[in-house]
């Protein structure tokens, strides 16, 4: 067996190292559990427990966002090894290295020198911690993997080297090849798994326009099908976005002044946090945009002074800052608040939003280290060695940076008290404790939890929600009436609010007032199991009280409306059978007591009403 060559044997040892870092960063959040909204993403999730749920997944039933690829992975993963958290991690980890060492592949053929280093600091950059250790975020991982692949696919196309190479088409005339097509299909896989890279397109301009100083008829006429299909499929989404996931909540971006200060501070924070990331957690405070100050613009101004210098230098150095800075504001764009995002109801930033962009900044640091090693003297060692050991010194306080915002995510507790750590201000993460207060039984504790939540804003539906639903849980009923009141004056279209209402109605001995709202919950979500047996409930009830009252006439009336909803309501045919026989309408009454017999031949009073109105059928009858 023939030994590796030393350049493949120091790739080899590179490439242990990065995989190396990135287990030790994630050993915490790899053995963890669900966190945040990961128990919604995967065990709650019925699509993923249905057999057949892969048609269900594929023609969008039941999910906020249309990301088919990512959701047919997590029902596969299900299917295989069951609800294991485990899994779901070492999957989203294993997916996030090999970004790593794609991306290092892809800076090579980019022409840098030292661009496994771009793999390393992808590992190692705190910012990328949220995507990788929560588990609702591998549409994140996936989507990255696969627009590499897609990357690399297209600059194998259209040439590797650097910009000063002139472009070589593998075709020799610049028209699409094998990799042209393994290109766009990557790309598909990535859309369909997030739809926040459809940016590719424009970034492959950028990078014919790097290599070549131009953006020729060719390259748009290439580039067209990968517009197409980031048009198809960014439609799509922004469709899912309003009609689905918008539809729960108010995102108070404002209008187009204020959209772009949100945007405008938005670029400005995540550049900030890119190249200093310390103080990071998962709920950024929500700064206010309405109206926008003159100062929440300014990152446009030095943006645009920014690139013109810049554009001044494009024959230089300037081309290079260029593609790198380009790249990192180009995949921000579909995540600044232009396009509002359910997310955006908690905060307009997320580190998981500039988990792609990132990598722009990563390169450009890269080809940094290159131009500044190739311009110390060769003479001089020691230079290059501090420069040297200046990365690596970075790289392991960023490694440990990252590992401890990882073991944040070993569990919900742990990532709201660390949030809360951070920002007693965070609503959400309270809402989220309060629920895991509930959960485990601590109902006092919950609703306090719910009263700083509602201290801090108190528009939060889920939050009056939430504090109704263990109000009624405790029998304080007018509280809990008050309470889901205001949480349907919030948000009108929640079923389970209308539910809720209804029970507390209920139980308060308002059943008329009940009826509606469990009519309500069923029209907004015909399949919800809870509503429908609540109705026919309340149904039921008040047909009991107002027998009791000899109103036989209306009671039967809500017997029947009761049986509509749930046909299967054994004691409401019994009871219609009653009302029926005291009016002596015979034949009715008789069929229903038969239907109950069907159902339970064993029950005595039943065949023995049943008996007596036959009986009284025959004495009637001429």
């Amino acid at each position: 067996m023939t030994q590796p060559r030393p350049a493949q044997a120091r790739a080899l040892l590179k490439a242990a190292l990065i995989v190396a870092v990135g287990g030790w960063i994630y050993w915490p959040a790899l053995h963890g559990g669900w966190v945040w909204d990961d128990l919604m993403e995967i065990p709650q999730n019925v699509v993923l427990r249905d057999p057949h749920g892969l048609a269900r997944i594929w023609e969008g039933s039941g999910s906020p966002d249309y990301f088919p690829l990512k959701t047919s992975l997590q029902w596969l993963l299900g299917r295989i090894w069951g609800e294991d958290p485990v899994v779901f991690h070492a999957v989203s980890l294993g997916l996030h290295l090999l970004s790593a060492l794609l991306f290092w592949r892809l800076l090579q053929m980019l022409g840098l020198r030292f661009a496994w280093l771009g793999g390393l600091f992808l590992v190692v950059h705190p910012l990328v911690v949220e995507s990788v250790a929560w588990i609702a975020e591998l549409k994140n991982t996936l989507s990255l993997a696969l627009l590499l692949a897609a990357s690399i696919a297209y600059v194998s196309f259209s040439g590797t080297g650097t910009a000063d190479i002139p472009r070589q088409s593998p075709t020799g005339d610049g028209e699409p090849c094998s990799g042209y097509w393994l290109s766009l299909a990557f790309f598909l896989l990535a859309l369909l798994s997030k739809s926040s890279v459809v940016m590719f397109p424009f970034v492959i301009l950028l990078h014919c326009w790097w290599r070549q100083g131009r953006i020729g008829r060719k390259d748009l006429r290439n580039a067209a099908p990968f517009f197409g299909l980031s048009l198809l499929l960014g439609l799509v989404t922004i469709f899912f976005q309003y009609h689905r996931a918008l539809s729960a909540w108010t995102v108070p971006v404002g209008g187009f002044a204020s959209r772009m200060a949100v945007a405008g501070t938005s670029l400005s924070f995540y550049l900030w946090k890119s190249l200093v990331p310390a103080g990071l957690h998962p709920m950024y405070r929500q700064w206010s945009v309405e109206p926008p100050s003159l100062a929440q613009f300014l990152p446009w101004l030095v943006l645009f002074i920014l690139l013109g210098w810049l554009w001044t230098e494009r024959a230089a150095w300037g081309r290079h800052v260029i593609l790198g800075l380009g790249f990192f504001v180009l995949n921000l764009l579909p995540v600044l608040g232009f396009v509002p995002m359910s997310y955006m109801h908690i905060s307009w930033v997320a580190d998981h939003f500039v988990y792609l962009p990132l990598l722009g900044l990563i390169g450009l640091g890269v080809a940094a280290v290159g131009a500044i090693w190739q311009r110390l003297p060769s003479g001089i060692f020691g230079l290059r060695l501090a420069l040297a050991g200046g990365i690596g010194l970075l790289a392991l306080l960023l490694a440990r940076e990252s590992r401890g915002d990882a073991e944040s995510f070993r569990s919900d507790d742990a990532l709201w008290s660390h949030t809360l750590r951070l920002d007693p201000q965070a609503w959400m993460a309270r809402i989220d404790l309060g629920r895991d207060l509930f959960q485990a039984g601590l109902l006092e504790e919950a609703i306090d939890q719910y009263n700083q939540a509602l201290g801090i804003r108190s528009d939060l539906p889920e939050a009056y929600y939430n504090r109704g639903s263990i109000l009624l849980r405790l029998g304080r009923l007018p509280e809990a009436i008050r309470d889901m009141e205001e949480a349907l004056r919030l948000q009108p279209d929640s079923p389970d609010a209308q539910t809720n209402l209804g029970n507390a109605l209920a139980r308060a001995g308002r059943l008329p007032d009940a009826i509606p709202h469990y009519e309500a919950a069923l029209r907004l979500q015909p399949g919800a199991r809870d509503a429908r047996a609540n109705l026919a409930e309340a149904h039921y009830e008040e047909a009991n009280a107002l027998a009791g009252r000899r109103q036989f006439v209306e009671a039967i009336g809500e017997y029947q409306k009761a049986l509509a909803v749930r046909p299967d309501f054994v004691a409401a045919h019994a009871n219609l059978g009653t009302a029926l026989f005291v009016l002596r309408r015979l034949p009715e009454a008789i069929a229903q007591f038969e239907e109950v017999l069907r159902v339970d031949p064993s029950d005595a009073r039943t065949r023995a009403n049943l008996n007596l109105a036959r009986r009284t059928q025959r004495a009637a009858a001429p």
